[in-house]
């Protein structure tokens, strides 16, 4: 018996040293990798426009701000400082979206984006986007990594690709944090014991993105609001969730979420249209609902918690134009 033991502990510690331990360090070695001629790229970027300061940092053998889609996809989440005071719209008429517009028009100069800012007083996630792309590109012919990686064409979004075989989105993103979107303010059901108070509370804290990505539930549509729309991100707030072995309580909350939803939508014109989020990306819990993906957790369609009337009793949350700012937090440029 103890024979077998020893022998059933042999192949696991060589099974371990053998196939993890080399896995994990070719990870560790194509992150690395990635990571140095993304900082490189960036670094360009802001020598020629200051406004967009690389966000992309190792704290504790971690890059903060990158995630991991596949074995040879990722993106990195680019933080931008941000000036003057918008109000946050955040109504439901764009399905997980919202839109930041000035407070004041006498403001306008005093914004860092001032070029970006819409006729309508509008801070356009598209210009900043485009505007961004542009510099990336110039960025790419002349940094040091300029043989082995390329932008890649056809698309909105920011994308390089690297030794041809890695394939890295770049997206510029405000960080929001203190505030929670109305659209969210059904979120935790109110009859699910997980999770509990301290956990939301430091879920809510944790707050959201908005990014400037192209929007699926947008797709088609042509309209200046929606063209400068951000999208909602909550992937902070995600990870704080699964911290401690609440994966499985997550999914329950999720599935509970996706019923109210379901139910919420009926009829509802932007769940009608047949739009199917992203698929959640690897290591996440998966979608538990055809119009609820992992990566956004419950708020893929704001929408749908909100009656067609916006007059109507019982929407909670932030008032619609509530006056959002921006303040500097520790550790990001926001």
């Amino acid at each position: 018996m103890i024979a077998a033991q020893a022998k059933l502990v042999y192949q696991l510690n060589k099974y371990y040293t053998e196939r993890c331990q080399a896995r994990k360090a070719a990870i560790a070695k194509t992150i690395r990798e990635v990571c140095k001629v993304v900082s490189d790229v960036l670094k360009e970027v802001e020598v020629q426009e200051p406004r967009f300061i690389s966000s992309l940092s190792e704290i504790d053998a971690r890059y903060e701000g990158l995630e991991v889609i596949s074995p040879t996809e990722f993106e990195v989440v680019l933080y931008l400082n941000q000036m003057g005071v918008f109000n946050f719209v955040d109504d439901g008429s764009l399905p997980g979206c919202a839109v930041l517009k000035l407070s004041d028009g006498r403001k306008r100069s005093m914004s860092l984006w001032v070029e970006f800012i819409t006729a309508s007083g509008y801070l356009s996630a598209r210009k900043i986007r485009s505007r961004f792309q542009t510099l990336v590109a110039q960025a790419v012919d002349k940094c040091s990594y300029r043989d082995v990686v390329k932008m890649i064409a056809d698309t909105s979004e920011v994308k390089l690709r690297i030794r041809e075989r890695y394939v890295v989105q770049i997206t510029p993103a405000f960080k929001c944090t203190g505030i929670w979107p109305r659209s969210a303010a059904q979120w935790p059901m109110p009859h699910i014991p997980w999770p509990g108070p301290n956990r939301v509370a430091e879920v809510k804290a944790e707050g959201f993105n908005l990014l400037s990505k192209e929007c699926y539930s947008l797709t088609g549509k042509q309209s200046s609001a929606e063209s400068d729309a951000w999208v909602l991100q909550f992937g902070e707030a995600e990870n704080r969730l699964l911290v401690g072995g609440g994966r499985l309580e997550t999914k329950f909350s999720l599935a509970a979420a996706a019923g109210a939803m379901e139910r919420g939508a009926r009829g509802h014109p932007a769940l009608r249209s047949g739009h199917t989020p992203a698929p959640a990306p690897p290591l996440r819990p998966q979608p538990l609902h055809p119009r609820l993906s992992s990566t956004s957790l419950l708020w893929s369609h704001p929408s749908a918690f909100h009656s067609a009337d916006p007059g109507s009793p019982g929407r909670t949350g932030l008032a619609r134009g509530a006056t959002l700012s921006f303040p500097k937090q520790p550790g990001a440029r926001v």
